[in-house]
C-alpha cells in the first residue's frame, strides 16, 4: 500500500467506497490523516469498520473542517449533473481531486518511472503488454489502475520502479495531478458521452494526461482527428527534449523523430523516415488482429521509451499470455476454436474481434447501447450464423434480417450449444464460435467477467475440448 503524505493529523473527505474510495481510506490512513468518509449507501459506511475513519453525511449534515474531498472516479462531478456533495465542496472552497491525483502527489519524489495509458479501446491489452515487456527487461514493475490493483493497493515503488496505469476518462477528468514520464493515446470513438457532456468533453478528459504533467515522451495513435490534433499540438512550441511518438495501424508515418506503424503481422520502428527494426506479431493468437497490432505498437513505443532493447522485446513477443475476456481462446474442439471476447461490450470492440476471423458463430446480444450493431454490417459475410441473447435480441435480430442466418436463443447456455453443434458440422479450416456481444452484460450478469466466466465454464464442459496454447 502506498501512504498519501501531507494531512497528517487532518481530515480528509472521500467520497464513495467502492474499490478505489476504500483504498484511499487505507492510504490516509497510512499516512497519519483523518478520512471522513460518506458513500450514497449508508450500509457501505457501516461495512468499512476502519479505525481512525470518521462517518459523515457530507450531503446534508453538518460539513466538517477538512483539506480536501477525494472522490471516486465514477461519482459525476460536472455532467450529467454534479454529485450534491462534490457541489457542496465547491460551495465550501474544499479542492475535489480523485485517487488518481493524489497518487501522482504521492509518488513524486520515489523515483519511479509511471507510464500511463488511456483511449477508448486496447487500454487493457497495452498495460498488460506493457508490463510484460518490461518485467521481460528484468526491472521491477507494477499495473494497476483502472486494471486489477487500485494505484494506492499497489506496493510503494522505488527508484527505477516502473509502474503501468491504465486510465479511464473518469479517472482523468477530475484528478489535479498527472505526472507520467510516458502517456499513451491509443484511440478515441464515441462512449461515455452523459458523463462527459459529449464527445469534445469525452476527448477533452483524455487529452488532460498530455497536458497537465507534460510527460517526456507522449506515444499518440493517430488513425483519429482527435489523435493527429493531439499530436500536432504537442509538437507546436514544445521542448525539443519533450518527444512526441506517432503510431498508426493503418499508415506508415514519415518525418522527423521515431513513429511505429503495423504491416501485416509486424510492428515497424521508423527513425526519421527509415525503418530500424521489425518486430513480428505472426503467430502470437493472445495479439490477433489489426487492433491488436495497434495496441502493440503502442506498448513497444512505450517501452523504447524507457529503454527497453529491440531484442528483448522481440524475444517477449511470443510469450505475451493475454488478458481474460479479450479474444481470449479458450479452446478447441476438433477444428473449432472457441473465444471469449466478453470484454466488447460495444459495437466498435466487437468489429475489432468479427475482423480477426473468417469463419464466424457469433453469440452477441445483451443490454443494448446506443447505435446497435449496424455499423458491423461490412463485416456480416464473416458471420456464418448469429445466436442472440438478452435484451437486445430482437432488435439485433432485425438488423441481421437476411444477412445473416440468425437464431433467438434468448440465454448464453442455449446459445453456447447451438453455435458448438453448427460449428462442429462447418467444413472450413477454423471456425469460431465468438462470444462478442456488442453489449453491456447487467440484464443476465453482474458485469463483463461473470458473463465471460460463465462462457468459459459452459465451453469447458463440452466433450472433446482440447485447451489452446496461449502465445
Amino acid at each position: 500500500m502506498i501512504p498519501i503524505p501531507g494531512h497528517a493529523g487532518r481530515r480528509v473527505a472521500v467520497l464513495g467506497l467502492g474499490k478505489a474510495g476504500r483504498a484511499v481510506v487505507d492510504a490516509l490512513l497510512a499516512g497519519g490523516a483523518i478520512p471522513v468518509v460518506h458513500d450514497d449507501d449508508p450500509a457501505a459506511v457501516a461495512r468499512l469498520g476502519k479505525a481512525g475513519a470518521e462517518a459523515a453525511d457530507l450531503a446534508d449534515g453538518a460539513w466538517p473542517e477538512v483539506d480536501l474531498l477525494v472522490a471516486s472516479p465514477g461519482i459525476a462531478h460536472l455532467y450529467p449533473e454534479p454529485h450534491p456533495v462534490i457541489r457542496r465542496a465547491w460551495g465550501e472552497g474544499v479542492p475535489v481531486d480523485n485517487e488518481i491525483g493524489q497518487f501522482f502527489a504521492a509518488t513524486a519524489a520515489s523515483g519511479a518511472t509511471v507510464i500511463a495509458i488511456t483511449g477508448t479501446n486496447g487500454k487493457s491489452t497495452t498495460t498488460a503488454l506493457v508490463r510484460h515487456l518490461v518485467g521481460a527487461a528484468g526491472r521491477a514493475v507494477q499495473m494497476g489502475g483502472n486494471i486489477g490493483r487500485s494505484v494506492f493497493d499497489l506496493d510503494p515503488p522505488g527508484p527505477g520502479d516502473v509502474v503501468v496505469l491504465e486510465l479511464s476518462s473518469f479517472q482523468l477528468d477530475q484528478a489535479r495531478r498527472l505526472d507520467p514520464e510516458v502517456a499513451v493515446f491509443l484511440n478515441l470513438t464515441p462512449d461515455h458521452h452523459e458523463r462527459h457532456g459529449g464527445h469534445g468533453g469525452y476527448f477533452a478528459a483524455k487529452r488532460r494526461l498530455f497536458e497537465i504533467g507534460r510527460p517526456r515522451v507522449a506515444v499518440i495513435g493517430v488513425d483519429e482527428p482527435e489523435g493527429r490534433f493531439l499530436a500536432n499540438l504537442r509538437r507546436a512550441g514544445r521542448d525539443p527534449g519533450e518527444a512526441t511518438v506517432a503510431i498508426s495501424s493503418a499508415a506508415r508515418l514519415g518525418g522527423r523523430g521515431r513513429s511505429f506503424s503495423v504491416d501485416g503481422a509486424d510492428v515497424v520502428e521508423w527513425r526519421d523516415g527509415a525503418e530500424v527494426t521489425r518486430y513480428s506479431l505472426a503467430g502470437i493468437g493472445t495479439l490477433r488482429g489489426n487492433h491488436n497490432a495497434q495496441n502493440a505498437a503502442a506498448a513497444i513505443a512505450a517501452v523504447r521509451a524507457v529503454g527497453v532493447p529491440a531484442a528483448t522485446i522481440a524475444a517477449a513477443l511470443p510469450f505475451y499470455g493475454g488478458l481474460p475476456h479479450r479474444l481470449e481462446e479458450v479452446g478447441r474442439r476438433g477444428r473449432v476454436l472457441f473465444v471469449n471476447d466478453s470484454k466488447a461490450t460495444n459495437a466498435d470492440s466487437t468489429e475489432k474481434a468479427l475482423a480477426s476471423f473468417e469463419r464466424i458463430y457469433w453469440i452477441a446480444g445483451g443490454k443494448p447501447k446506443a447505435g446497435g450493431i449496424a455499423a458491423l454490417e461490412p463485416l456480416f459475410p464473416r458471420v456464418a450464423k448469429a445466436y442472440l441473447i438478452g435484451e437486445a435480441a430482437e432488435g439485433f435480430a432485425a438488423t441481421l434480417g437476411a444477412a445473416v442466418p440468425h437464431v433467438v436463443s434468448g440465454d448464453l447456455a442455449t446459445a453456447l450449444a447451438a453455435a458448438a453443434a453448427d460449428a462442429a458440422e462447418d467444413g472450413a479450416d477454423e471456425p469460431v464460435v465468438l462470444l462478442s456481444p456488442a453489449c453491456a452484460s447487467y440484464d443476465q450478469f453482474a458485469n463483463f467477467e461473470a458473463r465471460g466466466d460463465r462462457f468459459r465454464a459452459l465451453v469447458r464442459e463440452l466433450d472433446g475440448l482440447a485447451p489452446t496454447g496461449r502465445g
